[in-house]
Parts: C-alpha cells; sequence; structure tokens
C-alpha cells in the first residue's frame, strides 16, 4: 500500500491479527503546517478485551518460548528493516510539522534505541529464558538449603500510552526493553500524529519478523481497554501530569496492582555556571543548548529547557545573545529547506502553548519572540500551527510560582537569576521534580556543589564544558542506556536505563531450595549442587556434549620459597610480603612471606588447564576473583573446576562457558574463588 498516496485516509488499528477500521468516519487530523486533511482517527467497535487476551494468549507465550539472544537478534533484524524504508516515514513526518533535523531524532532515534537494546541484549544478557539477579543467597550452615533471586517475563500485556510529539521513538523505546524481556504490547499513540505510528506499524507487520501479536496498535481512543488490565499487564504512560493520575487512579489499575510508569510534565532546568561569563567558551555553549532546546520539534520535547537559570550579573548578556540567535530561526514549512523550525503540532497545541505563556506573563515578562504573530517564510500563517520562540524574564524567581508550576510545551523558555550556588540549587528544585536539568561550567566545585544538589530532584543531569563540546550528546537527549525519567511532578517513573528498562516487564521471585533444585531451575552451578567428576577432561567437550556441574579435581602442587622469588623477580612485583619475612610479619594479615595472589592464579591454571587443541577456544576473563587465605612457602594447592554456566550464542559456532574455580591448600581452606570465562565451540570439529 502507497500510504502517502492516499492521503487523507482512515487509519486503522492492529488488532487480533488482522487491520481493523473504527465504526465511524472518525476525526479529521490535520497537516500542521497547511491545515489540509493527513488522515481521519476512530477506534470505535474494537474489541479491547479481545485484543489483550490475543497478546496474553497468542503473543506472550510465542515470546517466551525464545532466548534473550533470539529476541535480540529480532530486534536487531527488525530495525535494520525499518531503517531501509526510513524515507517513507521522513515525507510523512513533515505533516507532523517536523523538520528534517526533528524527524532524525524521533525516526532514527527511534530505531537507533530498538538497535541499541539488540546489541546490549546480545552482549549483556545470557542466551537463556530467565535472568539470574544477585549471587546466590546462603540459608543454612551446612549449604543445604540456599536461594536465588530470578527475573521472569510477566505473562500479560504491555499498554503503552504514547505522546504525539514523538510518534516513532516514544513507540519505538518502549517496544525495545518490552519485547527482550519477552512481553507482547498495545500501542497507543496520541491521535493528532498517530498517522506516522500506524505507517511504522504497518511496516513492522510486514516485516514478518514479529510473532503473530506481539505489537498491535490502537489508533483513536482506548475505550474499555484499562477496564480488561489485570495483575499481569504493564501500562506505561506519556502524557500531561493530569490525563496520567487519572489512568493510574483507574480501578483496574489499583484494584489489580498493575504496574503504572508515567513520564509526565517537566519543567527542565540549565544553569549556567558563575565562571561562564560572556566570553568563556561555556557561555556560548549554553547560548547555543538553550536555543537548540527551545526550537528543536518546536519546543514539544518532555526534556526540553523551560527554565534557563542564570547569574544575575550574567542576565543582560545572556538575554541578548539568546534572543538575536532566536531571532534568526527561519520558521516555516517543514518540507522548505531553508527551515529550521516547524509549527507546533496542531492549532490546538498552538492555542493551549499561548495560553499558557499568558499564564507565565504574571511572573514574567516577553524580552523576545512575539508569540501572536509568527514570522513564516512558507506554509500558511493563518491555518498552520506557527509560534514564535518566546523568551521570557523572571527578575524575582523566588518569589514567583507560575514559572515554577506552567509548561508551555512549545518553544518557549523563561530566563532567571541566581546570586549563589545556593540559590541555583533551589530554584532547580522548585520544578518539584524534572526529567533533565544541565549545568555549563568549567569549574569543578561549581560542578560538585549544584550537581549534588539537585540530583535528587532529576533523573538525568548533564554538565557541559569546553572539554566534551564535540562529543556531548546535550541537554535534550534520551540514551537507552541511560535512564529516561524523573522523580516528582515528572512522573515518578524509568524507562531505557539499558537493563534496567527491560526488567520492568519482568518479576522477580526469590526461590529457595537445596542446590542441586536451585541449578536445575536456574541454569546455572550452585556450590553444593550436585558434580560430575571422572572420565573426559571438561576442556575436552563441546557444548553439545558438556554438562552443567561437570567438576575437575586436578592434582596438586606445592609453592616453594624459590617460586615466590622467581615471580616476583620476573613479573617485577616485588611487594614487601612477598620479599621480606620481617615486613610481612609486621603486616596483620600475614604470618610471614605470602605467594602473590596472581602466582596463585597462575599456578591453578596449569593444574587445570588441558594444553591440548580442543573445544576450548580461547579464556576471555575472570570474574569475581578474591584471594581469601594466604597462601605461605610449602602451602600446597588443588583445584576444583565446575562448569558453572553454559551459554552457546545464536548466530555462531561457539558459546560462553562459566567455570567456578575453587582453590584450595593442604588444609582443605580456600585459598582463591573466582569464575573462569571461555569461548567453546558447540561441536567437536
Amino acid at each position: 500500500m502507497n500510504i502517502l498516496a492516499s492521503r487523507p485516509r482512515r487509519l486503522e488499528s492492529y488488532v487480533c491479527g488482522s487491520w481493523t477500521a473504527g465504526a465511524k468516519e472518525g476525526v479529521p487530523l490535520l497537516d500542521a503546517s497547511t491545515g489540509a486533511p493527513v488522515a481521519f482517527i476512530d477506534s470505535s467497535g474494537i474489541d479491547f478485551a479481545s485484543a489483550l487476551a490475543y497478546g496474553r494468549e497468542k503473543a506472550g507465550p510465542a515470546l517466551r518460548r525464545m532466548s534473550f539472544h533470539e529476541r535480540a537478534a529480532m530486534l536487531k533484524a527488525l530495525g535494520l528493516a525499518l531503517m531501509d524504508r526510513k524515507e517513507e516515514f521522513y515525507a510523512l513526518s513533515t505533516a507532523t510539522g517536523a523538520t528534517r533535523a526533528d524527524s532524525w531524532v524521533d525516526i532514527d532515534g527511534g530505531i537507533g534505541t530498538l538497535l541499541s537494546y539488540a546489541s546490549k541484549g546480545r552482549r549483556e544478557l545470557p542466551n537463556t529464558r530467565v535472568l539470574l539477579d544477585g549471587d546466590v543467597e546462603a540459608l543454612s550452615k551446612d549449604g543445604s538449603f540456599s536461594a536465588q533471586h530470578i527475573l521472569s517475563p510477566l505473562q500479560g500485556v504491555a499498554v503503552h500510552i504514547n505522546a504525539f510529539n514523538f510518534p516513532c521513538w516514544g513507540m519505538l523505546e518502549k517496544l525495545a526493553p518490552t519485547l527482550l524481556a519477552g512481553m507482547p504490547a498495545i500501542v497507543k499513540p496520541a491521535s493528532q500524529t498517530a498517522y506516522l505510528t500506524e505507517l511504522m506499524v504497518r511496516r513492522m507487520v510486514e516485516t514478518g519478523l514479529l510473532p503473530e501479536g506481539a505489537v498491535q496498535l490502537i489508533a483513536g481512543s482506548v475505550g474499555d481497554l484499562l477496564d480488561h488490565v489485570e495483575g499481569q499487564d504493564v501500562v506505561t504512560f506519556t502524557g500531561s501530569a493530569s490525563t496520567g493520575r487519572k489512568l493510574k487512579s483507574h480501578p483496574a489499575v489499583i484494584g489489580n496492582s498493575v504496574r503504572f510508569t508515567m513520564e509526565a510534565d517537566s519543567l527542565n532546568a540549565s544553569v549556567l555556571g558563575i565562571d561562564a561569563g560572556p566570553g568563556t567558551e561555556e557561555f556560548d555553549l549554553f547560548v547555543k543548548e538553550v536555543a537548540r532546546e527551545m526550537t528543536s520539534k518546536a519546543g514539544q520535547k518532555c526534556t526540553a529547557i523551560r527554565r534557563v537559570i542564570v547569574p544575575r550579573a550574567h542576565c543582560d548578556s545572556l538575554v541578548a545573545a539568546l534572543g538575536d540567535r532566536l531571532s534568526k530561526t527561519v520558521l516555516g514549512n517543514p518540507t522548505d529547506e531553508n527551515v529550521r523550525m516547524g509549527p507546533l503540532a496542531s492549532l490546538d497545541q498552538r492555542d493551549e502553548v499561548r495560553a499558557r505563556i499568558r499564564d507565565l506573563l504574571g511572573d514574567a515578562e516577553i524580552v523576545a519572540g512575539d508569540p501572536d504573530m509568527p514570522r513564516v517564510v512558507s506554509g500558511d500563517a493563518e491555518a498552520g500551527a506557527f509560534l514564535n520562540p518566546v523568551l521570557l524574564y523572571c527578575d524575582r524567581p523566588w518569589e514567583a510560582k507560575a514559572v515554577h508550576d506552567v509548561e508551555a510545551f512549545g518553544p518557549v523558555s523563561t530566563v532567571m537569576p541566581y546570586d549563589s550556588a545556593e540559590e541555583a540549587v533551589d530554584l532547580a528544585r522548585r520544578g518539584k521534580g524534572s526529567l533533565v536539568t544541565s549545568v555549563f561550567t568549567n569549574d569543578p566545585e561549581f560542578a560538585k556543589e549544584v550537581v549534588l544538589g539537585m540530583a535528587p530532584y532529576h533523573g538525568r543531569v548533564l554538565i557541559g564544558n569546553r572539554v566534551s563540546a564535540k562529543t556531548s550528546t546535550g541537554h535534550g537527549s534520551p540514551l537507552p542506556g541511560l535512564v529516561h525519567g524523573g522523580p516528582g511532578r515528572a512522573g515518578g517513573g524509568e524507562e531505557l536505563g539499558g537493563m534496567r528498562g527491560v526488567k520492568h516487564y519482568m518479576q522477580r521471585t526469590a526461590i529457595q531450595g537445596s542446590p542441586t533444585l536451585l541449578s536445575a531451575v536456574t541454569g546455572r552451578w550452585v556450590a553444593g549442587a550436585e558434580v560430575h567428576v571422572g572420565g573426559e577432561h571438561p576442556f575436552r567437550k563441546s557444548l553439545a556434549e558438556l554438562c552443567i556441574g561437570d567438576q575437575l579435581v586436578t592434582a596438586t602442587r606445592t609453592v616453594t620459597l624459590e617460586d615466590i622469588e622467581h615471580f616476583a623477580g620476573f613479573t617485577g612485583d616485588t611487594f614487601y610480603a612477598h620479599m621480606d619475612e620481617a615486613a610481612a610479619k609486621a603486616n596483620p594479615f600475614f604470618d610471614g612471606r605470602v605467594a602473590h595472589g596472581y602466582l596463585i592464579v597462575s599456578f591453578a591454571a596449569g593444574l587445570f588447564v588441558d594444553p591440548a587443541p580442543g573445544p576450548v577456544l580461547a579464556n576471555f576473563g575472570v570474574d569475581n576473583l578474591r584471594f581469601l587465605t594466604p597462601v605461605n612457602p610449602d602451602d600446597t594447592l588443588q583445584v576444583k573446576l565446575t562448569c558453572k554456566e553454559i551459554n552457546p550464542r545464536v548466530d555462531a559456532d561457539h558459546g560462553e562457558v562459566r567455570w567456578d574455580c575453587n582453590v584450595t591448600n593442604q588444609l582443605g581452606a580456600t585459598v582463591a574463588q573466582y569464575d573462569v570465562l571461555t569461548m567453546v565451540a558447540k561441536t567437536r570439529v
């Protein structure tokens, strides 16, 4: 289907495996620059209870049968397929008012998040269906009763209710961790820009890469959807705090203890350091960053800078420099290559922003930009939702209320002065919780005081200066590996954050039992569990032959004084505890000269390694190395090497094997404990 050639058209929902139009013609959605109809939206007649049931019963089991690596590979293939089709999304995105640069954040940024989670899933998660959370907890002295926390996918559906400003990224940044966790989703985009989300979901479905029902779409109102959510479901919301509170207090959400996360209003701030006066690199970076955040997506970003906190001595210079930069912003239809800022998403949104500016005028005055007479170079100034960038100034912000309470969700920011670092922190905190704040300074002491003072009130803090200027992702860029969310009025939620985001869609459970049964449940050998000793050396076994609990008990080796002195001379490690008997005895931890820790590790490897070529391809690391008992001359070492975990790679002829390495002395005391990590072939050559 050529979506662009068929505008305006009726949007369809994708539920229960088919595309379904609403029962009514629907509400018209208009081009933000011209006012021309783009699409009609309606979801009446959709059976929302069936959509939830379909996700739970059809898609959920299919996703949970896949391992983390298989789901990561699915995300990668999906991201690459969408990247191949991105020009189609860019073409439609102009109707939302987005310039090419704005659309890059939404489209490439969203697809990039999918690809980032695909990569992180392969690198950071095992090729299993369950995650282990933390170490084994010993619950008995004799080791017969232990516990392990695990994370398993919730068996419901994640309902993602998204905002209008990022129709692609807003969907994909939530879908990536949801699908990687093994949970299906229902996406409900904000109506105004839903035509772009619908197009992307169509292309996702067409790839055939997703299990049926893994992603469903509601184009229009959610109707009675939330009436049917259950305890295994998740609801996420991005939008206004008032709507979020209404959804969060829904009887079914409360009654079933449904996980609910919200990203709401956020009066983000940016602070100019006391040291960063006119003429400094930080001052220029600050002006550029504030202007960019005001005009990117026409200021319709949850992370945009709303409050500009500046040393009083620099306010006049800052207002002049920022006003001059904003006056050069070319406003118009984003299809025009000369345009740097497009319109707001709709006329209703423009009217809303103008109303909020009037609220702010109770505390502040406009110092740059006319909110009523847009200077457009293209598009329809009357039918389009155009608004000039507007800069306000509040001279006494500690006495003001509106500038800390009212968010004008558009190209609007308020400058406010401060006289001390403590006062800057206080002003930032008055936003009552934000997604992000930034500090531009080259003074380490100022950065320390301000950042630590503001951190409890923000989900993310960016420090900008001349050193990071070329590589910084900027104030307003949420990143897959970092938390996106904030406390207080920002909603109290956390999205992204790498594996933190994935775990939001999983249940943490404490499993208690004997070591052998814990090992069977978790897929990881636990000390005290059954072992298989004897027969072929474990290093001679491929992944296909190796079993959890396969153990090698080595021969012994006695450590001599000559060994210690040779190791010291050979490595250059002549620390006194290895070389000076009297000094070593004076140390509270030793009775005399001791062997180097790395000598113990080296001798242990000499005891357990099978030197001939075979399935073991490489040693790629050691985890959790601890030296527990000093080794003195004439002590005798022995190793128990146990296959702890097997993690085959999906698209390679090898996998990782984790070995528990326990090194003991002649008295049976553990002198060293660690995990050895090896690459092992899946089959023998």
